[in-house]
């Protein structure tokens, strides 16, 4: 297995894709991070004095000291995870493409062991994204936000954890995600269409009789991971939403976090664990007795 890990490892270097991709992730983190951080650094004036005062009530905090920089990273680090999204689609879907899968397959002693060593290899470039990722982001908060709004130590570091959860998570999802549909042109499009469009649409239109959407879906539950740590700590989250916010409010709120409908990060992190392990299962199934001449 150890042999197999340093192969991914090195058939990945090999290519530029891993540091190319680097780049529009660090400069997505780091701008939408710093522009949210802008818009947020007044919470007051961005969501209205009567909910300001209302979250400030429930968190023990003066309106103009709740941590926003916590929103403008959470914001940030969302959008950038579809990065390593992207990379894990490229990971097996990439290889049925430049016809690399059949080496990789002969060259185990079978399937599951070539797939399970691909697996811990991209759990670790996962991480690589989410600390590049987190440390670009947290610069952005930096920069925007006054210091009195930024996070404490101890959501600093749940929001990195967090950040590094979701990237290693949406990696493997779209390992999966590309494996079940084996087409490179396919899977990309699928992918950016459903998590920046659609489920968005679905979320935001069906907000009055489905709130849940945001919850459950895909896109809602890898948000909700980092977006969900934000939500906790101005108690934003559809589990603990102080009675004085009406129910568009907690709408906006929750974008402001990036993640409208969250339930809470765990609850999050649990259920887009599910999704990811549906999608890699899928795929892994697949792949088992898949032509790959």
């Amino acid at each position: 297995m150890g042999n197999l890990i340093k192969a991914e490892f090195r058939k990945t270097l090999s290519l530029n894709t891993w540091w190319v991709l680097l780049i529009p992730l660090a400069l997505v983190a780091f701008w939408l991070t710093f522009a949210w951080g802008k818009i947020t650094n007044n919470f007051v004036d961005y969501i209205g004095s009567s909910d300001a005062r209302e979250i400030a009530r429930a968190v023990g905090l003066e309106a103009g000291e709740l941590p926003v920089g916590l929103l403008a990273f959470a914001h940030g680090v969302n959008i950038a995870q579809l990065i390593p999204g992207l990379f894990g689609v490229f990971a097996l879907a990439g290889e049925y493409r430049s016809k690399t899968i059949t080496t990789t397959f002969l060259t185990a002693p079978n399937r599951v062991t070539a797939l399970t060593a691909k697996m811990l290899t991209y759990v670790g470039w996962g991480a690589i994204y989410g600390v590049v990722s987190a440390g670009v982001s947290a610069i952005a908060v930096m920069a925007s936000v006054d210091s009195s709004r930024w996070p404490s130590t101890g959501q600093w570091l749940a929001a990195v954890g967090g950040t590094i959860l979701a990237s290693v998570l949406v990696t493997l999802f779209g390992i999966g995600f590309g494996a079940v549909l084996r087409s490179v042109p396919l899977a990309v499009v699928l992918f950016l269409v459903w998590f920046l469009i659609v489920e968005n649409v679905l979320v935001i239109s069906l907000w009055g009789p489905a709130d849940i959407l945001g919850g459950i879906l895909p896109n809602g539950t890898a948000n909700g991971i980092v977006g969900g740590i934000a939500a906790d700590a101005f108690k934003i989250n559809s589990l603990s939403l102080p009675g004085g916010v009406d129910h568009w409010s907690a709408l906006g709120l929750q974008l402001a976090a990036g993640a409208p409908g969250v339930l809470s990060w765990w609850a999050s992190a649990l259920i887009f664990f599910a999704w990811t392990m549906l999608f890699f299962g899928l795929g892994w199934a697949g792949n088992q007795k898949r032509d790959i001449t």
